[in-house]
């Protein structure tokens, strides 16, 4: 009903996207000019150059701009289904849009028969895409279509992947077929299960996942980049789920997902450490799923085409606006966050401090950031908490450089490649894990790459101080340590008290090496600059070239960082001198330890091996909260969010299933 009801007053606004789609202009561009258009003339009635104004975060004004951002994303998606072209414009999103929207149905029943004439083998990427079409675009289809429709369900066998967001997508869109399918025997399914079997085998998934990523985390968590392939299936769920209860927790998921994000983000870009990255995403951080997605929920930069759109957009879904206040917010910050994640569940080499959460071993990470309103600087301890793609720290600042290119971004690691990690994580053996590891992520294996976790690395936070130790045995693969430098960082300055000085945008930057380095360019074995085929090394030239890195190869190592907001200094020379003033003691002696005094008066000290102390006080990572900030408090194991901004409260209750928002006596703010 609730999509149905969305749907109707979605169509309402299609003559202003059909004026504007007769423009010839590229997609972006008119999709901008729609939104200008729409929001600021049709919705508050104000004049186009008003565009200074302060941005109303009422609910209204909030839920109006959704609107005209979501029927944006619907009308372009639509739009790519042309009559007479039925070889190559749209695909099954696309498809589902025009005939969700009603649009070009013929032409889209002949594009999606001719995508269909091949054998699928795209296995779970392919699950979603289709489940979608059926559900969003079902009540349009004819007769010849859904046969070829359950024709492929029955001999195609799409193999559910190995990762965590792979088994959300397969499962989500397993459950969807199998609800459309009802009453389907064996027979019928490739996997010779009845549609009641697969759809119990779905949802038991589902909730499972859902459990685990409430009361411990997620393992792919935080990723710029993998949160698209959860937002997918938990639109899906949220859209088109006819079980009321699996319907209503995806959505309390969606908010879940979203609030993880926007309490940490900068401008769309999402700051901190991070599971999973691409090169491309770790040197540009706006080259990210979430920066697209960003626009939708928030109107964050600018209209770019994604799945995750698309899908939040056909399924209905509308966050709610403490979201965006949250992701907008000014009054709160600075302020710090903490989470507890967890890493991917371990097969082997779990280590002695490795935990069960039901029959799987885990190690739980301890994610702190400093979210200021120029920049976020985030970490997580260091180790091997995710395979591959892991960004233990990074710092992510306020940028008006073009979203997709800019590279807002300073960060360190160890590059390590293993077998070890390999037959951690995965199901190869020994002597094969890497060289299958390479093939898919071809930096894994190189001693350039800047994604990767290390088991010889130890980071520690405390608000815009941070400090990183190393202990590197010999015979390790790449034994170095590589400080990046971004492109757009001005004023690097190497001053003879070891400190170097750079700044990016809105803030400064000091970094303490603990031991000599050289600079070399940023992809200094040309593997990314090569013709590397796939996602990985493509278009180099344009979103990785000109940046340089800090290189030191002592085994025992280390660094000390320390930032600050431009406003709080009257000069780049004025706080480098406030630096150099700073109470630093270090040895890379046998371990590598430091004692360093923060800006804020703050001692920081940690030797490798130990627990790291904060004036004296040991961490105390046992009892480290879910989420702690201004926004929510909550323990491990709570099963709930509850949020609060301003005189607003919006509680997600798992364990009860449901949704509960309430306004904030005077005495509680």
């Amino acid at each position: 009903m609730l999509v149905e009801m969305q749907k109707k007053a979605s169509l309402s606004y299609l003559p202003f996207f059909a004026t504007v789609m007769t423009l010839k202009m590229p997609r972006i561009s008119s999709i901008t000019a729609l939104f200008l258009l729409v929001s600021t003339s049709v919705l508050t009635n104000l004049p186009v150059f008003a565009a200074s104004a302060p941005l109303d975060l009422s609910d209204a004004a909030i839920a109006q701009r959704f609107a005209v951002r979501r029927q944006a994303i619907l009308a372009a998606s639509a739009a790519q289904i042309k009559p007479g072209n039925t070889t190559t414009s749209g695909g099954f999103l696309d498809v589902a849009s025009a005939l969700y929207l009603g649009q070009n149905r013929e032409a889209a029943l002949a594009r999606f028969a001719v995508i269909n004439q091949p054998m699928p083998n795209a296995n779970m990427f392919w699950t979603y895409p289709m489940a979608t079409v059926m559900v969003a675009g079902g009540p349009g289809f004819d007769e010849p279509t859904w046969q070829r429709v359950k024709e492929l369900w029955r001999i195609y066998w799409p193999n559910r992947g190995d990762t965590e967001n792979h088994w959300c997508m397969y499962y989500s869109s397993m459950y969807l077929a199998a609800q459309t399918f009802e009453g389907a025997g064996p027979e019928q399914w490739f996997n010779g299960r009845s549609s009641a079997e697969n759809l119990a085998e779905a949802r038991e998934y589902i909730l499972h996942w859902m459990n685990i990523a409430v009361t411990r985390g997620q393992g792919e968590y935080d990723s710029p980049s993998y949160i698209q392939e959860y937002i997918v299936p938990m639109s899906m769920l949220a859209g088109w789920a006819n079980d009321p209860v699996l319907r209503q927790r995806a959505r309390m998921m969606l908010d879940y997902l979203i609030y993880d994000y926007a309490v940490e983000n900068i401008d769309g870009f999402y700051g901190g450490a991070h599971s999973r990255v691409y090169p491309r995403q770790i040197v540009a951080p706006g080259n990210t799923p979430i920066a697209a997605i960003s626009w939708l929920l928030f109107g964050f930069g600018q209209e770019t085409a994604d799945p995750a759109n698309t899908l939040l957009a056909l399924s209905g879904y509308t966050p709610p606006p403490i979201l965006e206040r949250i992701a907008r917010d000014t009054t709160h910050r600075p302020y710090v966050e903490r989470e507890l994640k967890r890493t991917r569940w371990r097969m082997r080499n779990a280590e002695p401090d490795s935990i069960l959460i039901g029959d799987k071993r885990t190690l739980p990470v301890y994610k702190y950031s400093y979210v200021d309103r120029e920049f976020v600087l985030g970490s997580s301890q260091g180790g091997l908490l995710q395979p591959i793609q892991q960004q233990t720290w990074s710092l992510t600042w306020r940028t008006d450089k073009p979203t997709a290119t800019a590279a807002n971004t300073f960060f360190a690691v160890q590059p390590y490649s293993s077998p070890l990690e390999g037959t951690m994580f995965f199901g190869g053996d020994w002597d094969t894990v890497t060289d299958l590891i390479a093939r898919s992520k071809a930096d894994y294996d190189s001693p350039d790459k800047l994604p990767s976790g290390s088991p010889f690395e130890q980071v520690f936070q405390h608000g815009t101080a941070l400090i990183g130790l190393y202990d590197l045995p010999k015979g390790n693969r790449f034994p170095h340590i590589t400080t990046f430098f971004s492109r757009d960082l001005v004023n690097t300055t190497e001053d003879a008290s070891g400190w170097i000085f750079t700044q990016g945008g809105p803030v400064y930057i000091a970094y303490r090496p603990l031991a000599p380095g050289v600079w070399k360019p940023n992809d200094w074995t040309q593997l990314l600059a090569k013709d590397v085929k796939g996602f990985i090394g493509a278009g180099f030239d344009k979103w990785g070239a000109g940046s340089r890195c800090y290189v030191s190869d002592a085994q025992q190592n280390g660094y000390v960082v320390q930032v600050a907001p431009a406003r709080d200094f009257a000069s780049f020379a004025a706080f480098q001198s406030a630096v150099r003033a700073l109470p630093i003691k270090f040895s890379t002696t046998g371990k590598a330890e430091v004692t360093f005094t923060a800006l804020d008066g703050t001692v920081l000290h940690g030797r490798y091996g130990s627990t790291p102390t904060i004036n004296g006080k040991a961490i105390d990572y046992a009892h480290w909260p879910l989420f702690d900030s201004p926004f929510a408090h909550e323990k491990p194991d709570s099963a709930r969010l509850e949020i609060r901004e301003g005189g607003d409260r919006y509680l997600l209750d798992f364990k009860n299933t449901r949704i509960e928002e309430t306004a904030v006596p005077p005495a509680q703010k």
